[in-house]
């Protein structure tokens, strides 16, 4: 595929998006990439590192080799990514914990649309795709009930996180931050970020990329050979995440970090969400939400005695909607 300098930009610009989906806990870089025209090609090009790979570099030397690589392509995303993941987690961490609604309900509308872009490539429906969409979904949904372990600072557990996180990175509607959360190595990642601590951010590349490269064949395969069945597991990954991405949430139980116990967060607060509860108390970072569950609006500011903010959400929610759209028009001129 001949490509041009502002094609490259446009990857890149790509690559801004899947950063910025991957920072947030419950959005997936690879959404974004399907949406955007490019996930197939991503999915080949990382695949394609192997043995024969580097025998090319040998044999043939280094223009062959990053052909055969698809390097550009490649430097292109990645920057984009890297750029976006590490600046906009910052972002995303002060936004959930200030301005949660505004934020989830833009990744909301993001995800609604983005259901009908990926199901939309599914060729032919029968009785499998049908079954695959509901396991898809299914799982997605227990997925996003699962409980937040409690961090760990262990710097090796960053590499094991991040070969797991990266696997749901590039699936389509499996938030690979969500992965990390549910790990318990969200907040140690972002502290590394934060603070430059080269050693475990270099620990959790190297896991990151050991889990790309294991499973992208893997990937690549469903691909190939299951089409149809594997476009429809995806569009049940997507649709089932809905509930993690839901703006309104009211928190079940919490951990108190000082003793180490769960409790019900009915005994800590008459108020229904934690991070509520923190902002009207400037009590902070002595509990962790637990678990947590969706709610209708009216509930959750009758709950914390707050505004639901239903018309920014509904305004916020028809962006996400429409950025879609917007990323859909663009890979389908590109591709």
């Amino acid at each position: 595929m001949q490509r041009q300098l502002k094609d490259y930009l446009i990857i890149s610009l790509k690559g801004l998006a899947m950063g910025a989906a991957d920072a947030v806990p419950g959005v997936s870089g690879g959404t974004i990439a399907f949406i955007s025209g490019i996930y197939e090609e991503l999915i080949a090009t990382i695949s394609g590192v192997n043995i024969s790979l580097f025998k090319t570099l040998k044999a043939e030397g280094l223009s062959a080799f990053w052909t055969k690589l698809n390097g550009n392509f490649l430097v292109a995303l990645l920057s984009g990514i890297v750029v976006s993941f590490v600046s906009f987690m910052r972002v995303a961490k002060y936004l959930l914990e200030h301005h949660p609604i505004l934020i989830w309900s833009f990744f909301f509308g993001l995800i609604i649309a983005s259901i009908f872009f990926v199901g939309k490539q599914i060729k032919k429906w029968n009785i499998a795709t049908v079954i695959s969409l509901i396991i898809g979904t299914v799982l997605a949904y227990y997925i996003t009930t699962l409980p937040s372990l409690n961090s760990t600072e262990n710097p090796w557990f960053l590499f094991i996180a991040g070969a797991i996180a990266i696997c749901a990175m590039i699936l389509p509607g499996i938030s690979g931050s969500f992965i990390l959360l549910i790990l318990g190595a969200y907040k140690t990642l972002s502290d590394a970020l934060h603070d430059f601590d080269i050693k475990k951010i270099i620990l959790f590349a190297a896991g990151a990329l050991v889990g790309l490269l294991s499973f992208s064949h893997l990937l690549k395969w469903l691909f190939k050979h299951y089409h149809n069945t594997t476009l429809a597991i995806l569009t049940g990954f997507i649709f089932g995440s809905l509930n993690k991405v839901w703006p309104w949430k009211l928190t079940t139980t919490v951990l108190e970090k000082s003793t180490g116990h769960i409790l019900p967060f009915s005994k800590v607060s008459k108020l229904g969400t934690l991070s509520i509860f923190e902002q009207q108390t400037q009590i902070s970072d002595v509990y962790k939400t637990i678990v947590e569950r969706s709610t209708l609006p009216s509930v959750y500011a009758d709950m914390n005695q707050i505004n639901a903010h239903l018309i920014p959400a509904i305004a916020l929610m028809i962006a996400g909607f429409l950025t879609i759209f917007i990323l859909e028009k663009v890979g389908t001129k590109r591709s």
